[in-house]
């Protein structure tokens, strides 16, 4: 249940668990904003809660972050653009956080670049089936079967189960190493606020002093 001081209700934050949550809190300490309980790692709470400011932050898994935003159980999120891009759900993204910086990319052995420029169906797997098949069907225009896979899908390619696959790459060093490029780029993706659609309107002031202050400190060129 949301609480109440001063008739200022708090403000919910979900954040997508280990290194994003960590630079969020530290942005975030940047512009005057703590949670000493989150301090704590041996903690067990699962809600923290910074009284003065009439703030909340739960940790949660990346995926499930625009979840618990769009149906209001959280205010704001933060989460990689991948997974705003997977989960298509009905938020707002309000800021590029910088931090996080990787691309989407089209991979495989180089000799399926061939495949990429063919209108010929092509199977890719991925284990951001939406964000390949978006990709596919708007930005190409090319048919493909799509493979959901929740491991490493760089195997697929290796053991002929795709022609290509569909992934986040930061440095490329997997796929060098096991013998595959990146043929073509999807997207860059990054670490992204998103907010509740009714959060947007009804806490406008609060929320909006928030993007300001932080981009304050982005031309500060603190991020």
């Amino acid at each position: 249940m949301i609480k109440y001081i001063n008739d200022e209700r708090y403000l919910t934050f979900a954040l997508a668990k280990g290194r994003l949550a960590e630079k969020t809190m530290e942005l975030f300490k940047d512009i005057g904003i703590t949670c000493s309980e989150m301090e704590d790692k041996g903690t067990r709470k699962l809600i923290f809660v910074n009284e003065e400011q009439h703030l909340r932050f739960f940790l949660a898994k990346a995926s499930d972050v625009p979840t618990y935003v769009e149906y209001g159980a959280a205010d704001l999120g933060v989460v990689g653009r991948d997974t705003i891009l997977e989960e298509q759900r009905n938020i707002h993204e309000v800021m590029d956080l910088g931090f996080g910086k990787c691309k989407m990319c089209v991979c495989g052995p180089l000799e399926a670049k061939e495949l990429l420029s063919k209108n010929e169906i092509i199977r890719v797997a991925s284990k951001y089936p939406n964000i390949a098949k978006d990709y596919f069907a708007n930005t190409k225009q090319q048919t493909v079967e799509i493979i959901k896979l929740n491991g490493s899908v760089e195997l697929a390619p290796i053991v002929g189960l795709a022609d290509v696959i569909v992934d986040i790459v930061e440095t490329g060093t997997t796929l060098r190493e096991n013998g595959l490029d990146v043929l073509e780029t999807v997207t860059d993706l990054s670490a992204r606020m998103v907010v509740n659609q009714v959060s947007l309107r009804m806490e406008h002031e609060r929320i909006r002093k928030l993007i300001n202050d932080l981009n304050e400190k982005r031309l500060e060129g603190k991020f």
